[in-house]
């Protein structure tokens, strides 16, 4: 494993973090987005706690954020993960390191269950995660298109055994 630092996510660090974004993109099952967002965009769909990157050196490695799952206040809780990892990083640890750490954030901040979708054939971030202690919930079949192809999402969860447990 590397030596990273991890720290929170800055606006300063979106050039980086936007091009492993793209990166992912580029493979075809890491997000059905097609086009990397602005800023602003991406800012406006992520909550802003629980954003964090990991260096090495100068050099940006990877990234982990949290999205909300809904604007009710029951729902205030959960939140949805996104992870990426550069091409150059990936198998290093790197996301072990950067999924404990949101884990870590998202318990201080509250949130009681953590979730993700995830393409079949990202087998990566399905290792992750179950590494991390999510469980598989189940299959949404041909839920959204990329491509013109329908693809399906496999639902992982994390509940938190510290938040929400009474």
């Amino acid at each position: 494993m590397i030596e990273i630092e991890l720290r929170a996510m800055l606006a300063e660090d979106w050039p980086s973090v936007s091009k492993i974004y793209s990166e992912g993109m580029s493979t075809g099952y890491a997000t059905f987005e097609q086009q990397t967002p602005s800023y602003e965009t991406w800012c406006t769909n992520h909550l802003k706690k629980c954003r964090i990157v990991a260096f090495l050196g100068d050099k940006c490695m990877g990234w982990a954020a949290l999205s909300p799952v809904s604007k009710r206040a029951v729902y205030s809780g959960v939140a949805e993960v996104s992870i990426y990892i550069s091409t150059h990083a990936q198998g290093k640890g790197v996301g072990s390191k950067l999924m404990q750490a949101l884990i870590m954030q998202s318990e201080e901040s509250g949130l009681w269950t953590l979730q993700s979708g995830i393409f079949p054939e990202n087998n990566g971030s399905i290792k992750l995660h179950e590494k991390m202690g999510f469980r598989y919930i189940g299959k949404r079949e041909r839920i959204a298109q990329r491509d013109g192809i329908w693809k399906d999402n496999l639902l992982f969860e994390r509940r938190s055994k510290i938040v929400g447990t009474n």
